[in-house]
């Protein structure tokens, strides 16, 4: 008979855990992933409310992200596509600017958007080609500075980064400052350039029940927690103990660095989402809204793009504002969609979800590849270990993969 195969426990089944589950068990490996909540997919779910699908914050798939690619099947999450651009609310209304390359129809929006001067769009323009064409070593070994000086470098104007960049950013970094390390920004700027956001047709949390619908039968454990990590394996909070020859904590960074000494919880960005159900939409057409004046960080009428976010043809509408707020702050929040929209009398307030610790905080120095080996045996992964999106958590969930299959099988 053959040698026994060896067992991986995978503590949290978020799209780092399962990714990295997934690469064990085809490698041969005998994967147990335990989960403490109910269901997968960590900050990545969604929910069903009085037939509305709610992703537990807002949240968009950009088929930009090369790892995506190899890890997940794009076609069976029927994504539903946003336009490649944006409506800015500012003085005098909405002004278009959409990518040219996407909408030939609109290529002149830019410039004709009241937004920047033409030396400011030229200069935007030449950054974004050559992120789109520069290969992404490129990109990543490039002189590291805050996104705002880079934008300045570049010959980006303080009014174009305060009117465009700044309320367009500040709903993808998570942060107004522009302090996020530019390495980081142009990996970002690359991926929206050339790929396009959607939605998978029945939420976000589609991506991580892909993932898991491909492991074997019995290797998900959900709603149980794990208290520590033993020399053995791992003591769940029941008592119980499983022993393992790796064990890869896949949990939210401060849960990681609760169970793992070596590892420390980086800063986090934090996003309050609310929606709103209308009877019908208050745009037809599936753009995202971004705010000039900073009072939301973005908003969108996600049915214009995913008629299946509602059940019986009514709008679903998607609003974030930075930081952590409560129901309270929802009649200020409407008043700014009414400026934005119209008449919000008909609309209902469906839910609020207060993200605490949503994205890791990309400041610089960044390094893009932090460890995901501790020790032999014992490994790390989530997107704090290489970039705060989808891209960074699948990435580290090969990488911790890979690392633990080295020393399972030398």
């Amino acid at each position: 008979m053959g040698a026994a195969r060896p067992t991986a426990i995978i503590v949290g089944a978020g799209i780092a855990g399962l990714a990295c589950a997934l690469r064990l068990h085809q490698a041969g490996v005998h994967v147990r992933v335990l989960e403490s909540a109910d269901g997968v997919g960590g900050r990545m779910r969604t929910d069903l409310v009085d037939g509305y699908r709610l992703d537990r914050g807002f949240q968009v798939f950009n088929t930009g992200y090369p790892e995506a690619g190899r890890v997940l099947d794009i076609k069976a999450l029927r994504l539903r596509s946003f336009s490649s651009g944006m409506l800015i609310f500012g003085a005098g209304g909405l002004h278009r600017v959409m990518l040219p390359w996407k909408h030939p129809r609109h290529a002149l929006s830019g410039p004709l958007s009241g937004v920047g001067s033409l030396k400011d769009w030229a200069a935007l323009g030449a950054m974004t080609f050559r992120d789109m064409a520069a290969p992404a070593a490129l990109l990543r070994g490039g002189r590291e500075r805050s996104t705002r000086s880079e934008l300045r470098h570049w010959g980006i104007s303080e009014a174009m980064i305060d009117q465009l960049l700044r309320p367009f950013l500040s709903g993808v970094l998570l942060e107004r400052k522009l302090e996020t390390s530019s390495t980081f920004f142009h990996l970002v700027w690359r991926s929206f350039a050339r790929g396009t956001i959607g939605l998978p047709a029945l939420g976000m949390g589609q991506i991580p029940i892909q993932l898991a619908t491909r492991l074997p039968s019995g290797a998900l454990h959900l709603g149980r927690p794990v208290e520590a990590i033993t020399d053995d394996g791992v003591l769940l909070r029941d008592g119980h103990e499983m022993a393992a020859a790796a064990v890869i904590v896949a949990t939210d960074p401060r849960s990681a660095a609760d169970l793992l000494p070596e590892v420390r919880a980086p800063a986090m960005r934090s996003v309050t989402t609310f929606y709103h159900a209308a009877p019908r939409s208050p745009l037809g057409e599936a753009t995202q809204i971004i705010d000039a004046e900073g009072h939301l960080a973005d908003t969108l009428v996600l049915t214009d793009a995913a008629p299946e976010y509602a059940a019986d043809g009514r709008a679903l509408i998607s609003t974030s504002v930075l930081g952590v707020v409560g129901d309270d702050h929802e009649p200020q929040l409407r008043a700014r969609l009414e400026e934005i929209y119209g008449d919000t009398r008909g609309w209902r307030h469906l839910a609020t979800y207060a993200i605490r610790d949503a994205l890791p905080a990309m400041l610089p120095p960044l390094s893009l590849r932090r460890p995901v080996r501790l020790a032999s045996g014992r490994y790390v992964c989530g997107d704090h270990r290489d970039t705060s999106s989808i891209q960074g958590a699948l990435v580290s969930g090969r990488r911790a993969a890979q690392a633990a299959l080295t020393d399972l099988c030398p």
